[in-house]
């Protein structure tokens, strides 16, 4: 069993991984908003680099307040024009990316990039989404819970407490699959110009279950990309758009 995150619009390493004949785990990150790396992306595309690269030193410099209200004042008598322009950019990057599990058997869920309907809608056949529930894989209880904890009006972000009822239904598990790690600092944070986006509850949820294994994402450059907490060993999958590795279980 194979398992990505953070894919990031990486359509060609995406494909290669899901044609290994291994059944495989997406945690959520599917569509490429903003590279942070190069600052590529849909924001780019439409509204053009300058806005990127000005959002972005100032989500580093001044924080998110002040990136998601510059990012609102570009919007001020465009909203309509810019939310159908976002919204046929992302149709088209998830119809990319999902074609590359065609053929293959995957269970996606979302990250705080990620719009879920729309990603949902677009997986083909052999692919399934899920969220707050528990699939059987090689004879493993996997549980998943999707959405990330970022706080700048993505489409996939989710509250601690949803987070908290997602882990409630899902109960114990072999494996635990989510987007975010979980709230401990060398996991959470990344190296450049990061900030820490664990999750208190999904800590809690390994400490009180203990799964064996925890797998996440969302944080590219982190401190470490293995912990335990407990008995449960934490593994970050990611950043894929950036190695195009997957990681095996096991």
């Amino acid at each position: 069993m194979l398992i990505v995150s953070d894919v990031h619009g990486a359509v060609s390493a995406l494909r290669r991984i899901a044609g290994m004949g291994e059944p495989l785990l997406v945690l959520g990150d599917l569509i490429n908003y903003i590279d942070y790396r190069t600052n590529e992306g849909i924001v780019a595309d439409i509204s053009g680099r300058h806005l990127v690269d000005e959002f972005v030193r100032l989500r580093v410099v001044e924080g998110n307040e002040a990136a998601s209200d510059y990012w609102r004042g570009q919007w001020d008598g465009r909203a309509d024009e810019l939310q159908d322009r976002y919204r046929a950019a992302a149709e088209n990057a998830y119809r990319e990316v999902c074609s590359a599990l065609r053929g293959c058997e995957s269970y996606v869920t979302y990250g705080n990039v990620d719009r879920p309907g729309m990603l949902a809608a677009n997986l083909p056949p052999g692919a399934r989404f899920v969220d707050a529930e528990v699939v059987e894989v090689a004879g493993l209880r996997i549980g998943f819970a999707g959405g990330g904890l970022t706080s700048i009006g993505t489409p996939g972000e989710v509250t601690e407490a949803e987070m908290a009822s997602k882990l409630e239904q899902i109960g114990s598990v072999d494996i635990l699959a989510t987007h975010v790690p979980p709230a401990v600092a060398a996991l959470a944070c990344d190296v450049i110009g990061g900030r820490e986006k664990g999750s208190t509850s999904i800590l809690a949820y390994l400490e009180r279950h203990a799964p064996p294994f925890h797998y996440f994402g969302d944080i590219h450059q982190p401190r470490a990309t293995t912990w335990r907490v407990g008995q449960t060993r934490c593994v970050n999958v990611g950043y894929f758009r950036a190695t195009g590795r997957a990681v095996r279980h096991g």
